[in-house]
């Protein structure tokens, strides 16, 4: 298994990030969301709570330039299963599941972000009640608008075990879409020392907010932690 810790340090800038796995007691599982920013717009977010996960709100109105893309829910459940998305299409899965429908026909509608020239993967995942999990990646036919390519990877849950999948390789102009199957990493029982961890593993310059959540898998209890820079630097 990788070390998720090592590869975050590695990569000045992941974009945004999902991780979906089990702890090593087997009996919870993990969620973590990250995103990061180079703009300044981008930069002026913070997670808010939000009914039973959280939203992207601006940290400050004023300076905020265009919300298309970036003011959106992260994190929603439907019922005992959890939606964890870097765009819009949190609420198209969640209407779709709502409905009896499946993840994959949900994002059977949905394409890659239209922000040419980069074309944006959006990054989803579904963990279900029991622990197991899928996630997906939408992205450009290698920078080619003209057609999406749709992965979709599902899992079995083993304890200590999760996968990591983000939207960039690194920093590029354009940015370059990540490639391959999610990163098989390594998960740990202790809340508050694993997002601590994957805090500090962000670039410093680039980390913006991270959502970290516990589910015990027989009860639906929860234990969650939200990173927001700004309010770090109040």
């Amino acid at each position: 298994m990788n070390s998720l810790f090592t590869l975050l340090q590695g990569n000045p800038y992941p974009g945004r990030g999902i991780v979906l796995g089990a702890a090593p007691d087997g009996i919870r599982a993990v969620l973590a969301y990250f995103i990061m920013g180079r703009s300044e717009n981008s930069r002026n977010r913070v997670f808010a709570p939000h009914e039973a996960g959280i939203r992207t709100q601006a940290y400050d109105e004023s300076r905020m330039t265009d919300p298309s893309l970036i003011l959106y829910a992260p994190v929603r459940t439907v019922g005992v299963r959890t939606v964890v998305t870097n765009g819009d299409q949190t609420d198209t899965i969640c209407d779709y599941l709502a409905q009896g429908k499946s993840f994959a026909e949900a994002l059977a509608i949905r394409t890659f972000e239209p922000d040419a020239p980069n074309y944006t993967p959006r990054i989803s995942g579904l963990l279900e009640a029991d622990g197991r999990y899928t996630l997906s990646i939408l992205k450009s036919a290698d920078g080619n608008p003209a057609a999406c390519r749709r992965f979709f990877y599902a899992y079995d849950p083993l304890p200590g075990q999760g996968h990591f999948i983000h939207t960039y390789q690194g920093d590029g102009d354009p940015l370059p879409s990540f490639a391959g199957e999610p990163f098989t990493v390594e998960m740990e029982d202790n809340t508050g020392a694993f997002a601590k961890k994957l805090w500090t593993s962000l670039d410093v310059d680039n980390k913006v907010s991270l959502f970290v959540r516990y589910i015990t898998l027989e009860t639906g209890e929860t234990e969650t932690l939200i990173f927001n820079r700004h309010e770090e630097a109040e």
